[in-house]
């Protein structure tokens, strides 16, 4: 990110435009009102590169780099919504990639860490959200989500996985809520799991195309 572009952070001039993909949001499944005030509090024009600003408050995917994409909002929002954050909530969020949706959990709960495997993806983000001032946000620059201390009242993941990494339900409390995509005929579904003790229920939340999710291959 330049000069220019931090400095401009100073000055959002997309507000109105981002109401509008707000309201629009309302009609795709995202309905709790505390999730659309983070969204109309978080600019994502902010989390993309200059030449893709004007589209960043359509309702679409958008390349970061790295083959890397930001999730279209209503996504991002079904399946933040269906975490049921409070401020009380620790939230782990695998792959940070721009860290539009880490400034939306940041809003909803007492404190994120957040993991990504592309350190300049990490170092961005960090960049964009401290220009926010956005304190209650722990950055990891690795792919290993037992490096994040101790129990998650909800896990996010942000990118697909061919099969559900069942390790991670270690790292819920025992009232823990899980969101991730896995993939299921061509497509991956958004499937949120949650524990009462020693029970696992899940619940399909949406369908969408995401990245793959990957392991053990960090990038520096």
């Amino acid at each position: 990110m330049n000069v220019e572009a931090i400095l401009s952070i100073k000055h959002d001039g997309m507000k109105t435009t981002r109401l509008k993909m707000v309201d629009m949001l309302s009609d795709k499944g995202v309905h709790v009102c505390n999730v659309l005030d983070a969204m109309s509090n978080v600019p994502r024009h902010y989390f993309v590169s200059e030449a893709l600003r004007y589209s960043s408050y359509e309702d679409t995917s958008l390349p970061i780099g790295f083959g890397q994409t930001i999730s279209k909002p209503s996504i991002i929002g079904r399946m933040v919504q269906a975490l049921n954050l409070t401020k009380t909530d620790r939230v782990l969020e695998i792959g940070t990639g721009s860290g539009y949706q880490t400034a939306i959990l940041s809003h909803l709960a007492k404190n994120v860490a957040t993991l990504e495997r592309i350190h300049l993806l990490s170092d961005r983000a960090r960049l964009v959200i401290s220009q926010l001032n956005l304190k209650n946000i722990r950055f990891i620059k690795n792919d290993d989500f037992n490096s994040a201390d101790g129990l998650f009242d909800a896990i996010i993941v942000a990118a697909g996985a061919d099969i559900l990494p069942v390790d991670l339900f270690k790292k819920l409390t025992p009232t823990g809520r899980l969101v991730i995509p896995v993939f299921s005929d061509s497509i991956h579904k958004i499937i949120k799991y949650t524990k009462n003790g020693d029970t696992i229920t899940e619940e399909f939340i949406a369908a969408a195309v995401f990245v793959p999710l990957i392991f053990g291959s960090q990038i520096a």
